[in-house]
């Protein structure tokens, strides 16, 4: 009777737990109705890698098996800033709204002592830029490019966890070239990217996370242009405030980088558009709370942006849920 009793309570919790995660996915599925069936626009010309999105945990590798995450981005930017860093006088605004869906599976193959995992992630993107110089700039809506994750290899100690992963964007998003409804890019993207955690105290209560990409653009379909690489950088400082067996809180500061370091060209590409190199720096909070018990995780990311140059800057708020099985 009394393991009956156990076995009911453990089900009851499970299936509660599992009716908070699904409300959390109807909500993104929610949003994900508004991305597809939203005014489609254009978007900024940035790298292609959603920044901040790997600024927390960013060298951890999950358990043997798999699991699915969802990340809903928005990046909101409002200044036009010049290749020096100027504001410019020019009025504008540029949204993004992107609905990230991950799938990963961790093997129980060891590869130079490292776990070996593979992921796929498939997004679904709205965005819009316009100006008042340019008018509408870019833009588009529905599913878009998708990030696939072949060789990722993770280690981990008691003091760090490491991984290093080779990546490639295929253009799976519409485009057209001319068309003012695109949501891919166009071109193909190869990355090559690491992941560092470095946990400063012995209880791992106090975390310090890297991440760093860079960005190889191929030349885009039908128009000749190709994009200027781009260098990545996700980064974080957690600390614990509550730490039980059925809950961990963790709360710190984020931030972002992005560097443009390679020139833009292209049959229409100016000598002037070609010599810009677009600088991103952005700084805010964190919050995350993982259940281990349960092998889920919910949390949230601010990020405003400053000093940017030859892009428009703003802010990003991001939220993110994960669930092993």
């Amino acid at each position: 009777m009394l393991a009956a009793t156990r076995l009911t309570a453990r089900l009851t919790l499970r299936l509660r737990w599992l009716s908070y995660f699904t409300w959390y996915l109807t909500w993104c599925l929610m949003m994900i109705c508004a991305l597809v069936t939203a005014k489609p626009a254009r978007a900024q010309n940035r790298g292609l890698y959603p920044l901040g999105m790997s600024a927390t945990n960013s060298g951890v590798t999950p358990d043997a098996g798999f699991s699915y995450s969802n990340q809903l981005l928005f990046y909101v930017r409002d200044q036009a800033k010049d290749n020096a860093g100027r504001t410019l006088p020019a009025t504008g605004l540029n949204t993004v709204v992107m609905d990230m869906n991950t799938l990963t599976w961790v093997t129980p193959l060891k590869i130079l002592g490292a776990k070996y995992s593979a992921a796929a992630s498939l997004p679904f993107a709205k965005n819009d830029l316009t100006s008042d110089i340019n008018g509408p700039i870019s833009g588009g809506g529905g599913f878009a490019d998708s990030y696939y994750l072949p060789f990722n290899l993770g280690w981990s100690t008691t003091r760090a966890d490491v991984k290093v992963v080779y990546g490639f964007l295929a253009p799976t998003g519409r485009f057209t070239p001319g068309a003012s409804n695109n949501v891919g890019s166009g071109y193909w993207t190869h990355t090559l990217s690491s992941g560092q955690s470095f946990y400063l105290l012995g209880d791992k209560s106090l975390v310090f996370s890297a991440f760093e990409m860079y960005e190889f653009h191929t030349t885009q379909e039908g128009t000749g242009v190709h994009p200027g690489e781009t260098f990545d950088l996700d980064y974080s400082m957690m600390g614990s405030v509550r730490r039980t067996p059925g809950l961990a809180l963790q709360l710190g500061v984020v931030g972002y980088e992005a560097r443009q370091t390679t020139a833009k060209t292209g049959p229409d590409i100016s000598a002037e558009l070609s010599a810009e190199r677009y600088a991103i720096n952005a700084f805010g909070f964190g919050l995350i709370a993982a259940f281990p018990k349960r092998k889920a995780s919910l949390g949230f990311r601010y990020f405003k942006e400053f000093a940017d140059r030859a892009t428009y800057q703003g802010y990003s708020a991001q939220v993110f849920g994960a669930i092993s099985f």
